[in-house]
């Protein structure tokens, strides 16, 4: 089954970093989670436990 996970890091209006997760099958809009952090390494930080989590899991990284 083909899916998809992406993940960005967004300011928000105030002030916060937000970690948005999107996921599903290809070709559909899928799920989406957001998080807000007050610091940005906080943001980062999580963002790499789920992008190491992802790719052992066979997730491969395609930017687009």
């Amino acid at each position: 089954m083909a899916r998809f996970y992406a993940l960005s890091i967004e300011p928000t209006l105030f002030g916060d970093v937000c970690l948005t997760r999107r996921w599903g099958r290809i070709g559909t809009r899928g799920q989406m989670r957001a998080m807000s952090f007050s610091q940005e390494e906080e943001a980062l930080a999580y963002f790499a436990k789920i992008q190491r989590q992802k790719a052992s899991r066979g997730y491969r990284e395609c930017l687009t």
